[in-house]
């Protein structure tokens, strides 16, 4: 975990140093709509990671440039994550829906491709934890109190047009606990497409 934070710290320094010396010309502000894949799974004691829940996002996103090759984006995204884990008994999901805020600071090391790091804090909307035992009889769907605040740190990266279309990866490491026992935290990999307006 010490490694992970000095890494993202590290970053951010990088970010920062290759602003400052970058000239003064900007790029133009945007927005866009951005939507995608997740593969979402729960991290417990940070010993053992679930199995993934196949869902999508989808959202808003507004970037603004400092330089010509750092810009910061902020985004409003409904994302669908939690768990599966399967045995020969069935299959228990945890569906956990979020609305996600993340504040991505991006790299540009040349006019198509990026690098991103930042925070997010998420709000829990809804939550159901579902068993299917494989035979109708014995299927329960029931619900849970999770902790409504999630945040952590997300990173990744990606390829965007001169057209505004955009094609990005990211991975958020949840730092927040979803629930008080276990230490269970969201671990989600986001395959996204953007498009600029």
């Amino acid at each position: 975990m010490k490694t992970k934070i000095l890494t993202l710290s590290m970053l951010f320094c990088a970010l920062f140093n290759l602003s400052a010396q970058d000239d003064t010309t900007t790029k133009t502000s945007n927005f866009g709509i951005k939507g995608g894949y997740n593969l979402a799974a729960v991290s417990f004691d940070e010993d053992s990671e679930t199995g993934q829940r196949h869902s999508f996002h989808v959202g808003f996103y507004g970037e603004s440039f400092f330089t010509e090759s750092i810009a910061l984006q902020v985004e409003l995204l409904y994302s669908q994550q939690g768990y599966e884990i399967e045995s020969n008994g069935g299959t228990f999901t945890q569906k956990l829906d979020y609305i996600n805020v993340p504040l991505m600071f991006k790299m540009y090391p040349d006019n198509n491709f990026f690098l991103e790091v930042g925070p997010q804090i998420g709000l829990a909307i809804s939550h159901e934890e579902e068993f299917d035992s494989n035979f109708d009889l014995f299927d329960t769907s029931q619900e849970f109190e999770p902790n409504s605040f999630d945040w952590g740190v997300n990173f990744g990266g990606g390829f965007k047009t001169n057209s505004g279309i955009s094609l990005g990866v990211r991975y958020h490491l949840g730092l927040g606990d979803i629930y008080e026992e276990g230490n269970p935290k969201n671990r989600v990999w986001q395959f996204s497409v953007g498009f600029d307006f």
